[in-house]
């Protein structure tokens, strides 16, 4: 039996450019992807906070070092320059692989540079 997790987060990334006309995809600052074990073509979820849009794309690489979230092909219509997304990528794991298991999560600024990298997401008080 294996279970789906959460394998990587971009958290509340901020959408650079949205490119309807693009093949598609999501192309993702370099730095971002290597910081968060996303690889290049790997499906991944987005989750727009500004209008609640919730896609499924694939991540390309960006220019390291760029801050670039480029939104592309249909994708476009769901995300807007400057909206604020959260990028997921997810695992399918075994009972044992999960014993010691742990996703990575970057956090970023306002220009998508990342600010922090964590393992865990704090305990949600009531």
């Amino acid at each position: 039996m294996h279970t789906t997790m959460l394998k990587a987060k971009l958290h509340r990334v901020r959408v650079t450019h949205s490119e309807l006309e693009y093949e598609g995809s999501c192309a993702i600052d370099g730095k971002l992807l290597d910081l968060s074990g996303i690889r290049e073509y790997e499906q991944i979820q987005i989750y727009n906070v500004n209008n609640g849009e919730r896609f499924t794309t694939y991540a390309i690489r960006a220019e390291e070092g760029s801050g670039t979230i480029s939104v592309n092909g249909a994708a476009a219509r769901l995300a807007a320059p400057n909206d604020i997304v959260i990028i997921a990528a997810y695992v399918g794991l075994s009972q044992a692989e999960l014993l010691n298991y742990s996703p990575t999560l970057v956090y970023v600024d306002e220009h998508n540079r990342s600010t922090r990298v964590a393992r865990s997401i704090p305990v949600q008080a009531a």
